[in-house]
């Protein structure tokens, strides 16, 4: 097999890996992407495993869909001007550690909020079942802080549910309003317990936001919890018409998790009971907030 062949097999078999992952983020099933994209879901399927040479309109619609650029579809975000290839390169080889310090650097140098404001404000982040607005009331009445819902504030802005919004205007029009929801809680609530809907980490925009405005922690769970919560809650969003749901399910979280460890600290709640993990919960941000416990 030639060098060529080769290549363009690798490229193919990443542009995939690149198109599950990202739909992986964004919480879409294979089915829902497909139907948002306006492509055959067997199309995306070869496209996920590497075995469909698709055309550049065809990656287009994957890409609007998905919510990113074609740059980073085709795996380089990095190719607009000078600036940013210079500093690709020097961050090319940095480990996870240099280039957070990194990015903490820029947050100062642009002004992002921080200091003690930040430190205020504890935004609990993590898929739906995790316990946000469980452990996150309960943190809010123990401390005396206000107890937000970002998800309650998105619809008070929309006028209408979350599933509404979904459904009469999409998903790119749900993440302006969830970013716009955001900015307000922040600009109202020096300090807050914020439980956050568990794909805010899908626009990076809003998820910089989040970390630059908010001490944080990731409520994390196992799959098999995540399900069996969100059913006793009567909710099976976005899985109800999956086949496949507990694969979906673990899809996502795998896609999502590099983003939610970006968090302060992070809180195991399948490792013990409640009162466990509020406890557990209560001293971490205590910690954080400079309370005594």
């Amino acid at each position: 097999m030639s060098s060529t062949i080769l290549h363009k097999i690798e490229f193919l078999t990443a542009l995939g890996e690149r198109v599950r992952a990202l739909r992986a983020r964004r919480g879409l099933t294979r089915k829902s992407l497909a139907a948002a994209a306006d492509v055959s879901e067997r199309h995306l399927a070869n496209l996920e495993y590497g075995t469909g040479n698709a055309s550049i309109l065809i990656l287009q619609q994957v890409a609007n869909s998905l919510q990113c650029s074609l740059a980073e579809l085709l795996g380089d975000v990095t190719t607009s001007n000078p600036e940013w290839l210079m500093i690709r390169e020097q961050l090319a080889h940095a480990d996870e550690a240099m280039i957070r310090r990194v990015r903490l650097s820029i947050d100062d140098m642009l002004g992002a909020t921080g200091g003690q404001s930040r430190n205020q404000r504890v935004a609990l982040i993590g898929l739906r079942g995790a316990g946000k607005s469980t452990l996150g009331q309960r943190l809010a009445d123990d401390l005396g802080y206000p107890f937000v819902e970002v998800n309650r504030e998105i619809e008070t802005l929309a006028g209408c549910s979350v599933n509404e919004i979904q459904a009469l205007y999409g998903m790119n029009a749900y993440r302006r309003y969830e970013k716009r929801a955001l900015e307000a809680v922040i600009q109202a609530n020096p300090k807050a317990i914020i439980a956050t809907p568990g794909g805010m980490v899908s626009d990076v925009a809003t998820f910089n936001l989040l970390l630059s405005a908010c001490t944080t922690v990731w409520l994390k769970a196992e799959p098999e919890d995540h399900m069996q919560r969100v059913i006793a809650q009567g909710d099976m969003r976005p899985m109800a018409s999956s086949k496949e749901a507990m694969e979906d399910l673990k899809q996502i979280l795998k896609g999502r998790a590099a983003f939610y460890s970006k968090a302060d600290a992070t809180i195991n709640t399948s490792a013990q009971d409640e009162d466990a993990t509020f406890e557990l919960l209560s001293a971490q941000v205590k910690l954080r907030l400079m309370i005594a416990p």
